[in-house]
């Protein structure tokens, strides 16, 4: 994302070396104040408890928590990039190298959410999906392989990423663009694994609210993205009447291997020629902050 986009920063909101450095007490402060407000909150509560009984405690508890106005957060939507990009980080002397490889997704409220959620399925998000059986049980080049979609309000980031040994960093590479491509046409989902989707989402639910922890963590997710108060209600049918035409729609929607970013951190020495000679994108080395290397 571009710089002042509010998904610019590194997603592990752990910031830059240079950045953590230069924050002091008074930005943090600046900070709480401007974000910090009544109006802007949402305060979810699960537990044996009921209205009545909590509400005159949160009352004497934020009676004197102001409203007031507060920044926003710039979540535009962006062009994806014209052509594909190989980013390598040096990481000298390293046996392993990582892999990661984005597109731009649509935000998590887009109407076809359950169906890019199952055919995540079986792309890389479970064991037995095409990427790790590829990777890991076929090629034994890693001990795990897998695809991820994280929730946002706005534009989010499709990642597949992967250990592999070193040796094998350009191979595994067309392997992934291979499984990412062949989804769109060559090997569409099959019924068999239309089937595992489903299973997957829906027969691990009863799991996922064990906890009063996520079931906050569900109504977060609801109220954070605007999804429907009956989501979780309704989830379960809408994902078993998923069609292999859903996911192939789906699949086109979100699998652009033309927009592809790639990230590999390894041995340069080691990855850079075989990488280049993929003609998968213009190989561009950085540092571990992004910064370009000459």
């Amino acid at each position: 994302m571009p710089a002042g986009h509010a998904y610019g920063a590194p997603a592990s909101g752990n910031g830059t070396e240079a950045s953590v450095s230069a924050i002091r007490r008074d930005d943090l402060v600046k900070f709480h104040q401007a974000w910090f407000k009544p109006n802007a909150s949402t305060l979810i509560i699960v537990g044996d408890t009921t209205l009545a009984e909590i509400t005159p405690k949160l009352e004497r508890l934020f009676q004197g928590w102001k409203p007031g106005d507060i920044p926003k957060k710039n979540i535009a939507t962006v062009a994806p990039p014209s052509k594909p990009v190989i980013y390598l980080v040096d990481r000298p002397g390293s046996i392993q190298s990582m892999i990661m490889a984005g597109m731009l997704a649509p935000p998590t409220s887009t109407p076809d959410e359950i169906a890019i959620e199952a055919l995540d399925q079986v792309l890389g998000a479970t064991f037995i999906s095409r990427i790790n059986m590829n990777l890991r049980e076929d090629k034994h080049w890693t001990y795990g392989a897998s695809t991820g979609l994280p929730g946002a309000r706005g534009q989010r980031m499709y990642l597949a990423a992967s250990p592999v040994q070193a040796d094998k960093t350009a191979e595994a590479l067309a392997e992934i663009n291979k499984e990412l491509r062949d989804i769109l046409g060559a090997r569409p989902v099959t019924p068999d694994e239309l089937t595992m989707a489903r299973d997957s989402l829906t027969l691990s639910l009863p799991g996922q609210f064990e906890t009063m922890g996520a079931v906050v963590n569900a109504i977060v997710e609801i109220t954070q993205f605007g999804l429907p108060d009956d989501y979780y209600q309704t989830y379960p049918g809408k994902v078993r009447a998923l069609t292999g035409k859903e996911l192939a729609a789906a699949a086109s929607r979100l699998i652009h291997p033309n927009e592809l970013a790639w990230v590999v951190a390894g041995d340069r020495a080691k990855v850079e020629e075989s990488l280049r000679k993929l003609n998968l994108g213009e190989v561009r080395v950085i540092d571990a902050d992004g910064n370009p290397v000459k």
